[in-house]
């Protein structure tokens, strides 16, 4: 690991967890990022609380590095966090699938749920690499939940669902989620069941998105809101993600399921394309009066780092953006076509 040589690990550690501790609160059942090591002072280690339980997330290289700091890391968060039942380690150069996805060091069994903006999460932290559950659309999240009374709603690449949750906490007439893991979507009806919402089967699709939405364009069928959170780089038979080269096509190839007035929420998450890129790629996007940039989100203070914190930049510069996960609320207009397959109406505002 990496860091200003002459500070120790605990001193980076303590340091940022002195900037969290204002957050955290009983009954402990909230979810936040305690260190990012990448901006933070060392580059090597991530580590994220889940309810009372931690997971530390190594990057290094060798997987082994990490074994020298474990009784330090232990200690330390153990010392200030006293609640904590369970401490996961995800390695994620390790050569064996089960310890990049979660062995535990201590304690256990890892926490189920999380509860955020009074919605209840079911989590799965050894299900992935991934915790299932992703800190720095938090404020996404919040967004969606006061934007979503009425509508009907695409959530793509859902993953585990956590943003068409936030949505249906929101009061969303429909929510449709659509990834390609069944294992992804189970969690995401566990969300469901956890908040008391009715499970409609049908609106929780194993299904290639491109495949899916080709049908959707056919069909002329439409929705309030279209979420567009894909993974880094993606292929499949139907089609290719790449944030870095192909984002405006992804964005085009879901226009058209977005009804007129409709919005679009595009995220971008691509570390080494900076903010001005992305939004150069956005404002082309928009020269033909179809699309409109409304809003830009930011990323939360515990993922991006404190002011007192921060010891590296991000790689790209993220401006007028704040990480590099960039999130752009966008409102798509249509020519004015008959629409006689939206799925309710769409609402002002």
């Amino acid at each position: 690991m990496q860091g200003e040589p002459h500070h120790s690990l605990s001193f980076f550690l303590e340091r940022a967890l002195a900037a969290r501790l204002p957050a955290l609160s009983e009954p402990h059942l909230q979810a936040l990022r305690l260190f990012n090591g990448f901006y933070e002072g060392y580059p090597d280690l991530v580590v994220d609380l889940y309810a009372s339980t931690l997971v530390l997330f190594h990057y290094g290289a060798p997987p082994e590095a990490i074994s020298p700091l474990l009784p330090e890391l232990l200690a330390l968060y153990r010392r200030h966090l006293p609640w904590i039942r369970c401490v996961l380690l995800k390695n994620r150069h390790a050569q064996n699938p089960e310890e990049r996805n979660g062995m535990i060091l201590w304690g256990g069994p890892p926490s189920k749920r999380i509860q955020e903006n009074n919605v209840w999460y079911a989590i799965n932290l050894t299900m992935h690499q991934d915790a299932s559950f992703y800190l720095d659309t938090r404020i996404l999240r919040r967004w969606l939940k006061e934007h979503a009374t009425g509508l009907t709603v695409l959530n793509t690449f859902a993953y585990t669902g956590s943003l068409g949750a936030a949505c249906q906490a929101g009061g969303a007439e429909r929510v449709v989620q659509v990834d390609l893991d069944r294992r992804f979507l189970n969690l995401a009806k566990d969300t469901w069941s956890l908040n008391g919402w009715p499970i409609h089967r049908s609106d929780f699709l194993t299904v290639d998105v491109f495949r899916q939405a080709g049908g959707w364009r056919r069909h002329g069928e439409r929705f309030d809101l279209v979420i567009l959170d894909p993974p880094f780089f993606a292929q499949t038979e139907g089609g290719r993600v790449d944030l870095v080269q192909d984002s405006a096509r992804l964005i085009n190839k879901l226009r058209p399921l977005v009804k007129d007035g409709g919005r679009l929420v595009a995220v971008n998450n691509a570390l080494f394309v900076s903010g001005a890129a992305y939004l150069q790629t956005l404002e082309a996007l928009s020269a033909g009066g179809y699309v409109t940039l409304e809003e830009i989100l930011p990323v939360p203070s515990d993922v991006t780092g404190f002011p007192e914190t921060l010891v590296t930049a991000p790689p790209s510069d993220p401006a007028p953006f704040n990480h590099p996960t960039k999130i752009a609320i966008l409102r798509i207009r249509h020519r004015q076509n008959p629409e006689k397959h939206d799925l309710s109406p769409t609402q002002p505002g």
